[in-house]
């Protein structure tokens, strides 16, 4: 079975939370060139601010997709392609392996056609993320290997996803988690900022995500990454 993802390079996730750069529109995110738009974010996100963000990208012919960061905000708009849900794999409890998920599925008409998860491993111990979920990002490149073969071997995920939002990561540890996958798809996250930076971690995953660049920089910043992913 192929899944929309195989074919990836590169990712843009948009923060519902942060606004784009002054005389930016969503027609110009939407043209970067990115593969697929992830809708997202840890703090301070709402179904409505979600919901301004999809309808805003939804007349554009890009894949989008909601990364909901808890079972509140997640919002049935037909113009999603589907949701990328996360389990944290190094999270310090249970609650943002399973527990969040059990609330999520309480969701009534759950559309598990469109519904994937994503396993993260989170090694940024300063981003968001990593205080939410309290990851243990102490890891060495044998630990995410190791973690990235349960991933898939034991749980069946299809997608791992490397996050180091905030910073750019280490490349060891990113290709042993990339080398320790038969069939799943590596996705990276974390300091992608200009062309170098997302050819050089796309020579080490699969799939490179990029997300306040586009807050912070613009299209044009992105349009970079996209060409970098591209030519890796």
């Amino acid at each position: 079975m192929t899944n929309p993802w195989d074919d990836w390079d590169h990712v843009l996730k948009v923060d519902p939370d942060k606004d784009l750069r002054p005389g930016e529109t969503f027609e110009d995110v939407c043209r970067t060139g990115t593969d697929a738009i992830e809708i997202g974010g840890t703090l301070d996100v709402t179904a409505e601010k979600m919901t301004r963000v999809v309808d805003a990208a939804a007349e554009y012919d890009v894949p989008l997709y909601q990364e909901p960061s808890n079972p509140g905000v997640v919002i049935d708009s037909p113009a999603l392609d589907g949701y990328l849900i996360p389990t944290v794999f190094n999270a310090g409890g249970p609650f943002w392996i399973t527990g969040a998920h059990k609330e999520w599925v309480r969701i009534d008409d759950l559309d598990w056609s469109r519904t994937h998860t994503e396993a993260y491993i989170v090694l940024n111990p300063d981003a968001a993320v990593a205080e939410l979920t309290d990851a243990n990002c102490d890891l060495a490149a044998d630990d995410v290997e190791a973690y990235a073969k349960i991933a898939e071997r034991m749980f069946g995920q299809e997608i791992v996803y490397i996050e180091y939002s905030g910073m750019f990561g280490d490349t060891e540890k990113v290709a042993a988690a990339h080398d320790a996958l038969d069939e799943a798809t590596l996705f990276y996250g974390g300091g992608i900022h200009d062309y170098e930076s997302a050819n050089e971690m796309a020579a080490h995953s699969d799939v490179i995500v990029v997300g306040d660049l586009l807050h912070d920089e613009g299209v044009d910043a992105v349009r970079e990454t996209v060409r970098g992913a591209k030519d890796a």
